[in-house]
């Protein structure tokens, strides 16, 4: 972890010495360029802000960090992520009270391999600041039951493990843009009904969306990290929101990669509220 952050300052500092190589670039769905502030003002009238990430990008992950630490000197918070399973609550839920230590929560919930440099901040902070934090997604052992049988298969958990997963059926309109890529792009290497591998999605979708509806609260704003795919384009998770609560105020940000930072490539236009943009050859957490 402290090489990566090293490397990361490092990269800062030469990006603050050069003003033509910034280390990223915030736009807005119009594709203009903003300052980090007026991203802040914008996130701050919404109940929910869905920060999509690219899961090895190092200067977004420490933009995530400051987002949260810049909402809540005016706003208390909850957080919550794709990156813990719901299933793992309880354990979270003891990790950040302190019943139990870091190291038993390292070792009994099912964290990434970048927990430690990329999520672990955001947690610390929660923990320091008694913030809850939320274990939004299916359990992966449910999104592959999908993949392989369709939503359906879930119709098989006992009601024990429904609590875990959205609220069955669960629906997906397989025409919306992000499914429809995923299988154009990916079906081909799928065994079995290529549509389940977004039904797979949209069951993770689902999901994290109704954890987060679940512990919504008067006066917090509920701030969401998940891969950028699951809010691009307003959708995803952002869908499954909507459908549940309409009266939500939702903001989105998105993160891209690109050779240039300077301008949007035509492709991540539109994307979400705000796009992150950051370089192509930037510093990465794996």
């Amino acid at each position: 972890m402290k090489k990566i952050l090293v490397v990361f300052l490092l990269y800062c500092g030469l990006g603050m010495q050069a003003q033509d190589l910034p280390v990223y670039t915030i736009f807005n769905k119009k594709a203009k360029s903003v300052n980090y502030g007026k991203m802040i003002r914008q996130l701050a009238e919404a109940d929910v802000v869905l920060f999509g990430e690219q899961h090895d990008d190092a200067v977004v992950h420490w933009l995530q960090l400051q987002v949260i630490k810049s909402l809540h000197k005016d706003f208390p918070l909850v957080l919550g992520a794709e990156m813990f399973e719901s299933d793992n609550q309880v354990i979270l839920d003891e990790y950040l009270a302190g019943i139990i230590t870091h190291k038993h929560f390292t070792t009994e919930a099912k964290i990434w391999k970048n927990y430690d440099t990329d999520y672990k901040p955001l947690l610390d902070f929660a923990k320091e600041n008694q913030l809850p934090f939320v274990a939004t997604n299916i359990p992966r052992r449910y999104a592959s039951m999908v993949s392989r049988e369709g939503l359906e298969g879930l119709n098989k958990l006992s009601a024990e493990a429904r609590k875990w997963v959205a609220p069955l059926p669960i629906e997906v309109d397989l025409t919306r843009s992000g499914y429809a890529w995923m299988i154009e792009t990916m079906g081909a290497h799928a065994q079995g009904d290529p549509a389940n591998i977004a039904r797979a999605q949209a069951s993770k979708d689902a999901t994290m969306a109704y954890f987060i509806t679940r512990h919504l609260e008067t006066g917090r704003k509920f701030v969401h990290f998940h891969g950028t795919f699951h809010s691009n384009n307003f959708q995803g998770i952002y869908d499954y929101l909507k459908a549940a609560r309409p009266d939500l105020k939702i903001v989105t940000i998105a993160s891209v990669n690109q050779q240039a930072i300077s301008q949007l490539e035509e492709e991540n236009k539109a994307l979400a509220d705000f796009i992150i943009a950051t370089p192509a050859d930037g510093p990465r957490s794996y």
